[in-house]
């Protein structure tokens, strides 16, 4: 994946604690190309649950009715950064007391 992708520097790559992810080899292709490891910590399945809930908002709000291999690559970014201006700009929440991500964070400066 890390040499499909051409990521700019300092990008923080997360994974699990899996031996290819914590390998040396991986770290130090990480190293390389200046981007930054972050791990969950072992057995703790809150550190990926913020965005566990936000793919899961993605595939059911963005992807629900669409058929699996049915559209392109470039169709699925294009909608993928619909959703997530969407997400942060439009979409109200609850747990940020009805208002958007945007909003709530710019209530706090």
């Amino acid at each position: 994946a890390l040499e499909k992708r051409n990521l700019p520097k300092g990008v923080l790559v997360h994974s699990d604690q899996g031996s290819v992810y914590s390998s040396y080899a991986y770290q130090k292709e990480l190293g390389a190309r200046n981007l930054t490891s972050s791990m969950s910590r072992r057995g703790n399945c809150w550190d990926n649950a913020v965005i566990e809930s936000f793919h899961s908002s993605l595939k059911s709000e963005e992807f629900m009715f669409t058929k699996f291999n049915s559209i392109s690559e470039k169709d699925v970014r294009q909608r993928v950064d619909r959703y997530i201006k969407y997400y942060n700009e439009e979409r109200i929440q609850e747990k940020l007391g009805y208002h958007a991500p945007k909003t709530f964070g710019s209530m706090s400066a």
